[in-house]
């Protein structure tokens, strides 16, 4: 590759439309002076995520949903914490052609609550049971605290539960659940239903603290609740942030301008509520 050739990275996913990591990745690579571009592909089969980056010469590609567990059996190596998260987020293809997975996501999640609390010793109550609620049980477990997963369907609740050796209620029961941080990791009141919670408000006194894996809106139906509740919220743009980050870093070796890359965030966000 000459200096002249811009290098390649991608996000897979379905759908990826209302993503920011295309104008956040861009703009971090232009701030370190990286000769990159970064762009978003809708896709149908994780086959076509490898087949994509194989093709396309993509040294560096971000997995969202639903690919993040389908994708595993078609990658080369599997890092230790995202196989033990059994999720995939970023993958990084070699210099010897080879395609390794990894999770940033948990250290996104952690990263994110430890801007507000420390994680030691406090109980969190993980709302669904996907591969955010997987990386938010490892992150959680890593760093000494008490995870509890609640979710609406019984069977994936009980299965992940089990996997971490931790409790599951069915979400159904969330009023009688008493824990510090409550964290949705659950799409219920993304951008397309943004009106939308995955639990009734009267639940939320139940928790100091309200961490939205969501960061598009910026204030959930959750958060907004959340606050009319007295609870502090915790907005998604923090994990999203340093996810993302932490791809650079395994992509490129180098630490990227975090904060540079919050205010690009927060500022699509306002651009897209009309500020």
């Amino acid at each position: 590759m000459t200096e002249q050739t811009p290098a390649i990275y991608a996000l897979y996913g379905n759908p990826v439309g209302h993503s920011l990591s295309p104008p956040m990745h861009n703009a971090a690579y232009k701030k370190m002076g990286i000769n990159a571009s970064y762009c978003s592909y809708c896709v149908e089969r994780p086959q076509e995520v490898i087949e994509r980056i194989k093709e396309r010469s993509i040294q560096g590609a971000s997995v969202t949903i639903p690919f993040k567990t389908a994708v595993i059996p078609y990658l080369d190596e599997i890092e230790d914490d995202a196989r033990a998260i059994g999720a995939v987020n970023t993958i990084l293809h070699d210099d010897t052609g080879k395609l390794r997975g990894y999770n940033t996501d948990w250290i996104g999640i952690v990263l994110s609550l430890e801007e507000s609390l420390e994680i030691q010793n406090k109980t969190f109550a993980i709302l669904g049971a996907g591969g955010a609620a997987r990386a938010a049980a490892f992150g959680i477990l890593k760093k000494g605290g008490i995870p509890l997963i609640l979710n609406r369907s019984t069977t994936r609740g009980e299965e992940l539960a089990q996997e971490f050796g931790c409790p599951f209620y069915p979400l159904s029961e969330i009023g009688a659940i008493r824990a510090d941080c409550l964290i949705n990791t659950t799409p219920v009141g993304m951008a397309q239903e943004k009106r939308a919670s995955p639990i009734a408000k009267e639940a939320l006194i139940n928790f100091r603290w309200v961490m939205d894996c969501i960061y598009n809106p910026l204030k959930t139906q959750l958060l907004l609740d959340a606050e009319g509740a007295g609870c502090t919220p915790i907005d998604g743009v923090g994990m999203f942030v340093h996810q993302g980050a932490e791809q650079i870093k395994i992509w490129m070796g180098k630490e990227p301008p975090r904060e540079f890359m919050r205010q690009v965030v927060l500022e699509e966000l306002g651009a897209q509520d009309g500020d």
